[in-house]
């Protein structure tokens, strides 16, 4: 993880705590995130929800549907079918980028669209195991 830390410059949301359901209970959904190195805070951990360390101010609290619903009167989003949210992370290289999709691969997710290369930014996306989207990116000097 401390590869991912180092290399994570800002997630782009318009939320310091982002939610996010996970229909995966949050052991299954720790260990998808722990392998390559994500760290969990135990004080905001329980059989509901976990509170995933992705910068020094930059926290995704991780919800199971259920304790999800008590939050919201509206329908939840089933993203197998439809996409509520992309979470962005910008790192500092092409290389951290292709590093991060690589190993959320390795450990049980899917590529979810081709490397994009636009000259001044790369990026590459993936799905997790719940089937929510991550964008990873570099900006890069043209």
């Amino acid at each position: 993880m401390q590869q991912w830390l180092n290399s994570v410059h800002s997630l782009q949301s318009l939320f310091r705590y982002s939610e996010q359901i996970y229909r995966k209970g949050v052991p299954e959904t720790m260990e998808f995130f722990a392998k390559p190195g994500f760290k969990f805070n135990p004080r905001f951990t329980d059989e509901n929800a976990t509170c995933m360390i992705v910068g020094e101010d930059i926290f995704v609290m991780l919800l199971v549907e259920k304790f999800f619903k008590t939050f919201t009167k509206k329908e939840i989003c089933y993203t197998s079918k439809n996409t509520e949210a992309i979470v962005a992370l910008a790192v500092e290289s092409r290389e951290k980028v292709d590093l991060i999709v690589n190993k959320a691969m390795e450990y049980g997710g899917r590529e979810s669209k081709k490397p994009q290369d636009h000259r001044c930014m790369y990026r590459r996306s993936f799905e997790d195991m719940n089937v929510r989207l991550w964008d990873v990116h570099v900006w890069q000097k043209i």
